[in-house]
């Protein structure tokens, strides 16, 4: 699959089959993963890779947060079982010391969200799918896998073959609401 193919048909994927992710392809996604940009090349980054069930079974009971989730009327994490189905889950933490923090920008965030792009285009590109999930207990998931401070947990991804094939993209704005040229408009 082409780049701009997997930049339009890539979906967020909660459901997986129980079907492993093969090695190869499993370090494919962490080669596309360590060759992203960072501030100043620092490579603020680690990926902790789980196959572990059980752990990922923590894991997944970890994204519920229900100060964030409730006023939103869910019950769960859609991504809940996601984590836990999915024959890997990758937790992608930062060292905030490690990346560039200037006027009050962190960047440690924009170095892993950069690369979790990789992550998430290149599992597209490999018949694999894959979600962000973003809302955690940071603490007590650093107790579980064993993430020192100042460490942050930036976000979890779970990996897998779909359960279902998601055709195309999902909707976008319009050109013209989201870009401008020369100034604000």
């Amino acid at each position: 699959m082409d780049l701009f193919e997997a930049i339009r048909t890539r979906r967020s994927i909660r459901r997986f089959t129980y079907r492993p992710v093969e090695e190869e392809k499993l370090q494919a996604l962490l080669e596309a993963m360590r060759h992203a940009p960072s501030w100043a090349n620092l490579q603020c980054w680690k990926f902790i890779v789980v196959k572990d069930s059980a752990v990922r079974e923590r894991i997944s009971e970890l994204t519920y947060v229900e100060s964030f989730f409730s006023p939103l009327g869910y019950k769960t994490n859609p991504a809940k079982k996601g984590v836990a189905e999915a024959p890997v889950v990758i937790v992608a933490c930062a060292d905030p010391s490690r990346s560039g923090n200037i006027w009050g920008q962190q960047y440690y965030l924009a170095d892993v969200g950069i690369a979790a792009q990789s992550l998430m285009l290149a599992a597209r590109a490999l018949g694999l799918g894959t979600v962000f999930v973003g809302v955690f207990d940071e603490e007590a998931l650093r107790g579980l896998l064993g993430i020192p401070s100042p460490i942050r947990v930036v976000g979890i991804f779970p990996v897998g073959y779909p359960m279902e094939e998601k055709t195309g993209g999902s909707p976008r704005k319009a050109m013209e609401e989201i870009v401008s040229y020369e100034k604000w408009q």
